[in-house]
């Protein structure tokens, strides 16, 4: 093949072969090993029946392997398919019926708790990464085939399935849209950030059954490169990764900063992060303060906030030039992405109206995988799908993201918004995090719930909290009670799971939403 057809981690294996592509840990691989042991698991596979038509779920942590596995995937033309791997026996079969799945890989610690799923459903082959089990095949054995060369025409099709925050969850391919040019510039204009960090070298610690890890490494593998890789997200290892590899992108979400944030001081003096330039936040508000220790700490230049959802992608951003010029914005809309603001009739608002977000980009969703078409009340004629969001466009374009409409609560026929509230909560020195609810309440429908989370070695009582807020809100806005939580229940892309705290006041009652 004509060296110049060559793209991905083929083209970086022909033109910088020695270069490191891939760290983690003490492990890594340079880009013509990786190209050499991704070939050797394409053939392993192909000899085992998997090519194109195949979905081959995905179920492991940040790791080497998963890698390797997914550039192997791109030379077979295989479907990808990211898989919590916190998710139970129970739940997986959801998703591997609802996807019609056929491979399985893990790097579970017990696989054989999963074969009873596998065994009731079409699998052709599972494989296990680290661990023997009965009808599994250890991923050692797809390394003894042939390192002939095979060669990707692309990256490999991904879908992801939604966190299932309400109902069960439902999937999602990710980034196909019709005209190859509007996608070009689309993904160009969500990269931004990255081509202004000079040479890269990226940490990724992301989960690889959401959209974002597996967007980072090919954002990476597309600029040739170095990426470091984490399994699990830990606070010092994470600056200890920065300095040692000096990283200079890193997407992270709201979360990780606050855990970086509460570390002690002399811990965060530790450690040169001198290097980054490029850094990412979004999948959840991001509170103005945790944005200056951000700036303080990294470099006024280095933030940039994303808003996306994974039926329409990456929806806008907000340089670090704008961090403090648009403080409470998620940015202006990407190239080729078109934002409206409705009211409760589907008409549009204008420029400082709240009211719920209709978004259109190139890659938005029609239906969800193996479903029918989405209605008109979620996707419109022209595109627009509905996000749940509740918010509005300033008078130069910039989205403000003032809740999610399902979690707006509604006291005495007044709406209240809980992100306005958290917002509040988290500018008390105690509180590391806060979740805010609506709870059923005899007079006025529903009443301010609070959860809060403290920082490392903080301590903070009802009466104080309370008091914080009465000095920030006005009294219809204000929790009647505190509750706290050694820790508020998220899911792996950092996300509160608010219907976990809602459903035990709701249950066997109606809520408005």
């Amino acid at each position: 093949m004509d060296q110049a057809m060559l793209i991905g981690i083929e083209r970086w294996a022909a033109e910088t072969p020695d270069d490191v592509a891939l760290v983690e840990g003490e492990r890594s691989l340079t880009w013509a090993a990786l190209n050499n042991v991704a070939n050797r698991v394409a053939h392993g596979l192909r000899e085992r029946g998997v090519g194109a038509a195949d979905i081959v779920v995905m179920r492991t942590q940040v790791r080497l392997e998963w890698a390797i596995v997914a550039g192997a995937l791109a030379k077979l033309g295989s479907t990808m398919l990211g898989l919590n791997w916190r998710l139970t026996p129970a739940e997986c079969r959801h998703v591997l019926a609802d996807s019609r799945a056929t491979v399985f890989l893990c790097d579970d610690a017990d696989p054989a708790a999963l074969k009873p799923v596998l065994d009731a459903l079409p699998i052709k082959l599972a494989v296990s990464i680290d661990a023997p089990a009965d009808g599994f095949l250890p991923y050692s054995a797809l390394l003894e085939s042939s390192d002939a060369p095979l060669h990707a025409q692309g990256e490999p099709p991904l879908i992801i399935y939604t966190s299932g925050t309400t109902g069960l969850p439902k999937g999602v391919t990710m980034n196909r849209g019709a005209d190859p040019q509007a996608m070009r510039e689309y993904r160009e204009s969500v990269e931004a950030y990255r081509s202004s960090a000079g040479a890269s070298v990226s940490l990724i610690n992301m989960p690889a059954h959401h959209g974002s890890g597996p967007s980072q490494f090919w954002a990476s593998v597309r600029r040739g490169g170095k990426t470091v890789l984490q399994r699990r997200f830990l606070p010092e290892e994470t600056l200890q990764l920065i300095a040692r590899h000096k990283i200079t992108t890193w997407t992270g979400v709201p979360t990780m900063y606050k855990r970086l944030a509460a570390l002690p001081a002399e811990v965060l003096a530790r450690y040169d992060v001198s290097s980054i330039r490029g850094l990412s936040i979004g999948a959840a508000p991001v509170p103005y303060g945790l944005k200056e220790w951000i700036l303080g700490y990294f470099g006024a230049e280095t933030l940039q906030e994303g808003y996306g959802a994974s039926e329409v992608g990456m929806i806008s951003r907000l340089p670090p030039e704008m961090q403090r010029i648009k403080p409470g914005s998620s940015g202006k809309p990407h190239r080729h992405v078109t934002v409206q603001v409705r009211d409760a009739q589907g008409r549009c608002l204008p420029a400082g109206q709240r009211g719920e977000l209709w978004i259109r980009t190139p890659v938005t969703i029609r239906n969800y995988l193996n479903a029918p078409p989405l209605g008109p009340d979620t996707v419109d004629a022209e595109g627009f799908f509905r996000v749940g969001d509740v918010g509005y466009l300033d008078e130069d374009g910039y989205i403000f993201i003032t809740d999610r409409a399902k979690d707006m609560i509604i006291s005495g026929g007044v709406n209240i918004y809980p992100a306005e509230i958290e917002a509040a909560l988290l500018k008390h020195p105690a509180i590391l995090d806060a979740a805010v609810i609506g709870i059923p309440d005899d007079e006025f429908g529903e009443q301010v719930l609070a959860f809060c989370e403290l920082k490392p070695g903080h301590r903070a009582g009802e009466h104080e909290v309370l008091a914080h807020c009465a000095e920030h809100l006005a009294s219809y806005k204000r929790p009647r009670r505190i509750e706290f939580m050694q820790e508020l229940p998220r899911n792996t892309m950092g996300k509160l799971l608010k219907r976990e705290l809602r459903d035990p006041y709701w249950k066997g009652k109606e809520r408005h939403v």
